[in-house]
């Protein structure tokens, strides 16, 4: 009997023992796997060290080159402006302006100036001074985190819990954002006022976006005259309740008037602070429909138009951002001298590797 209950304990042993060693195989093999990323991102480091200071002088003198022909640039071009509007779309508008902005732009390099100053009410004069068109969002990080909050909350709660924040912010259009700039690049200090009152009159006069103002304004002013004769039946109601009061006060028999002002609970009369309470609400809401209403008056509308005949700018976009004429030079040569250097190396590396072969 003990020979036969001992088999299976050695047995059981002998399996634990092996469950054992395969997870510390596991973890083995997983501490090596990160310890060998660390080692060839270390090693990729060192060589890209030592890789830069073996041509140090070579990107030196790209940088340098650079620099010296940014500055050249910078007093041999010609001299280009920027005017600038910003604007707030109180409907989606924002695909329709971007449209517009891109179509602007496709005669300007088609070279149609005549089409341009005619859709523009611009001379031809000024049309052909101009570069581009330019459109692009004026949003903050908060606009951005108060924008992804709104939108979650109009989801379900499974759905939301599946939305990440970076993912709204690469599906989210730049055209969405309610505040957008609109900038004109010239080779002449033009006043373009009358260009961006244009492209603005274009979006107004839209017939789609016309049909849901109208849509739109018709339901608030129906809402305004809910409110407003909601408001006056909440003073008739104050009024016939003081009556009460003061009839109540005079003489115990307030009970003859026929009317009883009954509160939440079973007990408890209805306050003239809660009537007045209730008149404040209204109050607040027509205040709000009325701010409605003077918002919806314009489909699109400017709200700064400072820049409109144009200041002087010598800068360059790189990576997204706005750099001097020298310093985006120095910054380019640098980089395309590296490239070049690497894709040498990397070449050598083939020759190498193909000896081997």
């Amino acid at each position: 009997m003990s020979t036969n209950s001992n088999t299976p304990n050695t047995s059981e042993e002998v399996d634990l023992g092996q469950l054992f060693k395969l997870i510390g195989n596991a973890f083995n093999r997983f501490f090596n796997f990160i310890y060998n990323i660390f080692k060839s991102i270390f090693l990729a480091f060192v060589w890209l060290v030592f890789f830069v200071k073996k041509r140090l002088i070579i990107l030196a003198l790209a940088a340098i080159l650079g620099f010296v022909y940014g500055v050249l640039n910078s007093k041999s071009a010609a001299p280009k402006y920027e005017s600038s509007v910003t604007v707030v779309q109180n409907y989606p508008t924002g695909e329709n302006l971007y449209n517009s902005v891109s179509y602007y732009n496709d005669l300007v390099r088609q070279g149609d100036y005549q089409t341009l100053g005619s859709v523009l009410n611009l001379e031809e004069e000024k049309a052909e001074s101009i570069i581009s068109f330019q459109v692009e969002p004026v949003v903050s990080e908060n606009d951005k985190l108060l924008a992804f909050n709104n939108y979650v909350k109009k989801l379900d709660s499974l759905a939301a819990t599946k939305i990440e924040y970076e993912d709204f912010l690469q599906n989210n259009e730049d055209y969405t954002h309610k505040y957008q700039q609109v900038k004109i690049n010239s080779t002449q200090r033009n006043s373009f006022k009358s260009v961006f009152e244009s492209i603005v009159e274009s979006i107004n006069s839209n017939p789609f976006f016309i049909n849901e103002q109208n849509k739109d304004i018709a339901g608030l002013n129906k809402t305004k005259e809910d409110l407003e004769l909601a408001l006056v039946k909440s003073d008739s109601l104050q009024s016939t309740y003081k009556r009460v009061l003061e009839q109540g006060l005079s003489s115990d028999k307030a009970s003859e008037i026929g009317i009883t002002f009954e509160g939440s609970g079973e007990t408890d009369k209805t306050k003239e602070y809660d009537l007045y309470k209730s008149d404040l609400v209204l109050r607040s809401e027509l205040v709000e429909i009325e701010r409605e209403l003077l918002d919806k008056q314009f489909i699109i509308e400017t709200i700064s138009n400072k820049q409109d005949s144009g200041f002087a700018s010598n800068s360059k976009t790189l990576f997204g951002k706005q750099l001097s004429v020298k310093l985006y030079y120095t910054i380019v040569l640098f980089l395309l001298a590296f490239i070049v250097l690497l894709g040498l190396e990397f070449f050598k590396f083939l020759e190498k590797y193909k000896t081997t072969i």
